[in-house]
């Protein structure tokens, strides 16, 4: 959640879940959202795996991909290369199986039928400019990167498009561009609306992204969306969030997904990148590491 003291901010629903967008130019605030809107229906259109898209018509093969959907896949790739494949973009089908094939307020209704099949594996993907080759039995999946990666382009497209600072927060992955307003850019840091809550100041053309086993669940809270690529089974993991800042967003939620994933070991990875992170435990007892912004418990 961020706190809407910048001078222009619009919310909405997308992707089953909540958007923001704030510019320091009030001004811009119309074009801004036009600008994202049809910026995030591109890559809807190119991506998404609930909706009609490019990737849903893929099937084994070579295919000629779209600039789109070629640079999704580069970053999704980016991000299982950096977390020694904690991140994996061929999750799809231990998504399904576990009966996450629908939008999420879809599979919360439906009765599910849990089938566990281990992810085929990142390295068996080949991308050669727009040429992508799938083999048999992977269902790419691009949620843990395409989010993130939609922020920073939006924020990015934003900011030159239109010369404001601009904040884009799609859920839990929240990018800047250009100048922050006064006193930088203020955001609450919170998972669930009962749990602990924490403000903290992001600097001009910083990101931050939160990571979950609590918010995106089903089966009666049994069956959260971080999927062990090696099980096909949602991660066991210490961690019940994990915020992280960094320069973009796809870098923060590259780190606070492969946390979680990582599991035992997440912590000690975490803590070698760098990234300062704020971590919750299960019993919400809260971690700090690599120097978290000063923060103020938020009202």
């Amino acid at each position: 959640m961020v706190d809407l003291s910048a001078p222009a901010g619009e919310d909405w629903d997308l992707w089953s879940t909540q958007c923001r967008l704030v510019v320091t130019d009030p001004a811009a605030l119309r074009p801004s959202r036009d600008l994202v809107d049809a910026e995030l229906a591109g890559i809807e259109r190119a991506g998404s795996r609930f909706h009609e898209s490019e990737l849903r018509r893929l099937g084994p093969g070579t295919h000629v991909v779209s600039d789109v959907l070629r640079d999704l896949v580069q970053v999704a790739l980016e991000a299982a290369a950096n977390t020694d494949g904690a991140v994996d973009p061929t999750v799809g089908s231990s998504l399904v199986g576990l009966g996450y094939g629908a939008d999420i307020a879809v599979v919360r209704l439906a009765e599910t039928t849990v089938r566990v099949k281990p992810a085929v594996g990142w390295r068996h993907l080949t991308l050669d400019g727009n040429t992508l080759t799938l083999p048999p039995g992977v269902l790419l999946d691009l949620g843990a990167t395409a989010k993130a990666y939609a922020a920073d382009r939006c924020a990015r497209l934003v900011h030159e498009r239109l010369d404001t600072g601009v904040l884009v927060s799609l859920g839990g992955d929240i990018a800047t561009a250009g100048p922050a307003p006064d006193g930088g850019w203020q955001v609450v840091v919170q998972d669930l609306p009962a749990d602990p809550a924490q403000q903290i100041t992001l600097a001009a053309g910083t990101a931050i992204a939160t990571s979950s086993t609590a918010k995106r669940t089903w089966a009666k809270g049994s069956i959260h969306h971080l999927i062990d690529p090696v099980t096909g089974t949602s991660a066991p993991s210490p961690w019940r969030t994990v915020s992280v800042v960094a320069t973009d967003a796809l870098t923060a939620n590259t780190a606070s997904t492969a946390t979680i994933v990582k599991g035992d070991t997440g912590l000690a990875w975490l803590r070698a990148t760098g990234l300062p992170a704020r971590l919750v435990s299960h019993d919400l007892t809260i971690h700090h590491l690599n120097g978290w912004p000063r923060e103020e418990q938020a009202a």
